[in-house]
């Protein structure tokens, strides 16, 4: 039994993992900031140890100093999942949130003296694409986002702090792989709706772009298994992705098997521009649609062979049926229009 303090425990990553160590048996302290909630994807609450307020962003925490002390020496390792995965925000807020949140995160590894397991993403790699390794090393530039700069900018934090670590990296993570259900509905689904009920019907899409979508309970699994298996998994990366990446035609041909959804139109990158769309659509591609832009136009494909030979878990198939069971879920629960699409 391993006693395990959980910074973003409130996210969906973060409240699916708490759920599996609980049910495991281990001891879980969740650090949360403004929301308290930490439930499984099924919706369920999650029982943890204790639940202690505080801040990524400050020093200890933001923790008085004697309770920082009784955390640190109690427990046997840090699990940093709190990051903000916005794609909106400004270089202050990424560095405050992701960079400075890993920063202080090793510190207090550092002064419990135990290890950390840092949640990063798979797209810490930025604009290449084909084959990508979990020893590849991190890129200078190219990122296409302040979320990827920043990601990076923290797993080099990470690395740099001389204490046993061991990094995550899952790609775009979605639904149950055998249900499709989520509890959350944000980041790319947020896109995705816009798209598929007509609201944004143009796209910029490279030839031969594809997807890497990652169901979240193989990323939690995995999580659990990394974690109980620190001492062999230190100083490792792990991919935790699909390694199935998804042509972005196949995934708007998914949309479109479903009569009142609509299929956008694709235009290459170089021929697309905002600026003559509808007003209406130029107003939602600019605010949500296109934030995410830049995944329809790469092709990385990720290797996940350190993962597979660390903990022997392979990701569950995302083909085909399992885009359809995404969209059916989201039907289901009213996320998506039930009934016509909007022209």
């Amino acid at each position: 039994m391993l006693n395990i303090f959980l910074t973003g425990a409130a996210g969906l990553i973060g409240g699916e993992l708490a759920a599996r160590l609980v049910a495991a048996g281990h001891r879980v302290t969740a650090l949360v900031h403004t929301n308290r909630d930490i439930r499984a994807n099924d919706g369920c609450e999650v029982p943890v140890q204790a639940a202690v307020s505080g801040d990524v962003t400050q020093p200890l925490f933001g923790l008085a100093i004697q309770e920082y002390d009784r955390l640190t020496r109690s427990h046997d390792l840090l699990i940093h999942c709190a990051a903000t995965v916005r794609f909106d925000l400004d270089a202050a807020a990424y560095a405050a949130t992701n960079v400075g949140g890993a920063a202080n995160a090793v510190e207090f590894a550092r002064h419990g003296a135990m290890p950390i397991l840092h949640v990063s993403t798979a797209y810490v790699c930025g604009e290449r694409d084909g084959r990508i390794l979990e020893t590849d090393p991190l890129p200078d530039g190219g990122f296409k986002n302040g979320y990827e700069q920043s990601k990076a900018e923290a797993e080099r934090r990470v690395r740099a702090s001389g204490i046993p670590f061991a990094i995550a990296r899952p790609s775009i993570v979605v639904g149950d792989s055998k249900s499709g259900a989520i509890r959350q509905f944000d980041t790319t689904y947020a896109a995705f709706k816009l798209i598929a009920e007509g609201r944004v019907r143009h796209m910029p899409v490279r030839a031969g772009a594809s997807l890497d979508f990652v169901p979240l309970d193989h990323v939690a699994g995995a999580l659990v298994d990394l974690a109980l298996d620190m001492q062999q998994a230190e100083g490792g990366t792990f991919h935790l992705v699909s390694g199935q990446p998804i042509p972005v035609t196949d995934f708007f041909d998914a949309i479109a098997a479903f009569a009142q959804f609509q299929r956008p139109r694709l235009v290459e990158p170089h021929a697309f521009d905002p600026a003559v769309l509808p007003p209406l659509e130029r107003r939602l591609y600019k605010r949500v649609a296109g934030l995410y832009a830049s995944y329809f136009q790469r092709d990385p494909h990720f290797d996940d062979t350190a993962l597979r030979a660390r903990i022997g878990r392979a990701c569950p198939p995302t083909g085909a049926d399992y885009l359809h069971r995404l969209i059916r879920y989201c039907i289901t629960t009213g996320f998506l229009n039930a009934e016509a699409a909007q022209v």
